[in-house]
């Protein structure tokens, strides 16, 4: 190949790789318009959105606490003529031209004298028809033409965990009569451990509750509890007040409250069924100097918690069931008893005539005993 030749093939070499990019050019740019067209890039933009201020309005439950409202009453209690004690109490209804106010026991406990403030702030000398310790209960009554409402009534069986509540009452002293409180139903059936006074002695007592964090304090008790509806499902009684504790206050359910005030209102004492012991909770031994000698029994036990018996009755259900002096009570129907309160709970959640298995320990050794109860 001469070199003319040469030159001629490099030349036409370069020509096709010339229109071979230009060919190649246009067609990616074909793609690209193509793609553009048919499959657009989306981009996000990112905008930042300025809220306006909003006033939220909430009624709240208002409704519920003025349908309650002026059916609860200030209580206050007298003793020789001086003011004595405050709490709350409610009218929950008329009969016989007689309205009837249930309040807690240990308000008006030791009282000469009991009158109930309205919130029209007319005062009212009450009677009291009938109070029970161990419930808690009290009820009082006045003149039907006295008062300005009645408190409907609902069902704290039907309350359900994170119910809204609110409480009525007089917490502090009177200068805060009717202040109300909101909050929820944080549990049910607690069994709350409480000192019940009876004239000067008290006596150590589990209260089956309704618990919520609605604020209860001193003077709230014997308000109404109530539901979003305003209807009374407790009675506002305890309060644990600790620097640990907060939110946490207990009111006895109405259906409890409301069996106790018929049997108060029908002239029947509240019967309950009888053991016929003294008790010493197994946990004072190490506590109390004077129960220093039942040390050793409660060694030999190997226990921890339960109630020593210190006497028995004759002729009572424990002398009857064969209970001797130095058993120690450990179960009741099979549930633990840590206490004397327990013991009295378990108990008095039986009826007079009924059957109850003890588990007890006696001389080291654990035993069963039924025990038919009796009245006291």
């Amino acid at each position: 190949m001469n070199e003319n030749e040469t030159k001629k093939q490099n030349i036409n070499s370069k020509s096709s790789i010339i229109v071979l990019v230009i060919i190649t050019f246009f067609v990616g740019m074909i793609a690209m318009y193509g793609i553009a067209r048919y499959f657009p890039i989306v981009t996000e933009t990112t905008k930042t959105k300025l809220e306006k201020d909003v006033t939220v309005t909430d009624k709240g439950i208002a409704d519920a606490v003025e349908k309650l409202y002026d059916s609860v009453v200030v209580v206050n209690t007298y003793i020789d003529g001086q003011n004595y004690a405050s709490g709350t109490g409610f009218v929950y209804k008329t009969e016989d031209k007689k309205a009837y106010i249930l309040t807690n026991n240990h308000v008006i406990n030791n009282a000469d004298e009991v009158y109930v403030t309205f919130t029209n702030d007319s005062v009212v000398k009450t009677t009291i028809e009938g109070s029970d310790v161990y419930s808690d209960i009290a009820v009082l009554s006045v003149s039907d033409d006295s008062i300005l409402d009645i408190a409907e009534i609902g069902e704290s069986e039907k309350t359900r965990l994170g119910d809204t509540v609110f409480a009525i009452g007089s917490p502090i002293d009177n200068a805060y009569s009717w202040s109300v409180t909101r909050g929820i139903v944080s549990g049910k059936d607690r069994l709350v451990e409480v000192s019940l006074s009876s004239g000067n002695t008290s006596t150590p007592m589990v209260v089956n509750t309704l618990q919520t964090d609605a604020a209860i304090n001193a003077g709230n008790s014997g308000g109404p509890l109530a539901n979003s509806n305003g209807e009374v499902i407790g009675i506002t009684s305890i309060k644990l007040a600790s620097e640990k504790i907060e939110g946490m206050g207990f009111a006895i359910p109405i259906e409890n409250a409301l069996d106790i005030a018929s049997q108060l209102l029908d002239g029947k004492e509240i019967e309950r069924p009888y053991l016929g012991i003294q008790m010493l909770d197994v946990t004072d031994v190490y506590s109390s100097f004077n129960a220093l000698k039942y040390r050793s029994i409660v060694e030999e036990a190997n226990v921890t918690s339960g109630v020593i018996v210190v006497s028995v009755e004759e002729k009572s259900s424990a002398a009857l069931a064969g209970i001797n002096k130095n058993d120690i009570i450990t179960e009741i129907d099979g549930k633990k008893i840590s206490s004397s309160a327990y013991l009295r709970y378990y108990l008095y959640n039986h009826k007079v005539g009924d059957e109850m298995k003890l588990t007890i320990i006696r001389n080291g050794k654990e035993s069963e005993i039924k025990v038919k109860l009796s009245a006291n």
